[in-house]
């Protein structure tokens, strides 16, 4: 990975949580790591069926609220997302370093997640937003321009926080129940849309926490 640094990280495992509850823990950690208490650190997870949005989403991307799919306000970057059973969501509570800003270091999550998918067997890129369009942050495929992984993330007093959703084998339905990342036409895929014969929800969770430098 030519375009980062290497920055260890403590790796948190855990799986279905919550996503209110996430969102407690997650401030938890952001304290004490501003606080030097803990490392940096990298917390791997999924949620429950929810929709989150960022402050700019604007009421016509809502889901229906027929579908019955919570829909939580949260305080980072980016646009509505959504999270669900199959996707593994990674949360980065990191300090920054003193050259760098919350900018750069989505770069370097784009750069370690596409070196993941190509390991996984997807050929993926991360992609500059032409000026005046909606921010293309995330990563996706290669060879039919989907989007598989989404990222959002805020810095406070230094620390990152929130981080990225990369769809593994879950149901994509639900994305198609509102408009994803402000992007009417985006068309989300999964690892098992592209290789059904994808590697397993284990093995991604190893191969991302390797790229990530990660370890518990």
């Amino acid at each position: 990975m030519s375009e980062t640094r290497s920055r260890p990280l403590v790796l948190v495992q855990d799986d279905l949580v919550d996503y209110e509850a996430a969102m407690e823990r997650m401030t938890e950690l952001v304290g004490a790591r501003q606080r030097d208490e803990i490392p940096d650190t990298l917390w791997l997870l999924s949620h429950p069926q929810v929709f989150t949005i960022g402050k700019r989403t604007l009421a016509e991307h809502l889901p229906d609220p027929s579908h019955g799919i919570p829909v939580v306000p949260t305080g980072r970057g980016g646009q509505l997302t959504y999270h669900g059973p199959g996707q593994l969501v990674g949360y980065l509570i990191v300090k920054l370093r003193a050259d760098e800003g919350v900018v750069d270091y989505v770069r370097e999550v784009e750069l370690r997640l596409v070196e993941s998918l190509g390991k996984l067997g997807v050929p993926a890129e991360r992609r500059e937003t032409p000026p005046g369009s909606e921010l293309l942050t995330g990563v996706w495929t290669t060879g039919n321009s989907r989007k598989i992984v989404s990222i959002g993330m805020r810095a406070s007093r230094g620390v990152t926080s929130h981080g990225f959703a990369l769809n593994v084998d879950g149901d994509l339905t639900p994305w198609g129940f509102a408009v994803a990342c402000g992007m009417p036409t985006v068309d989300m895929t999964s690892l098992a849309r592209e290789l059904p014969s994808h590697p397993g929800f284990a093995e991604v969770r190893r191969v991302v926490a390797e790229a990530f430098e990660a370890t518990a």
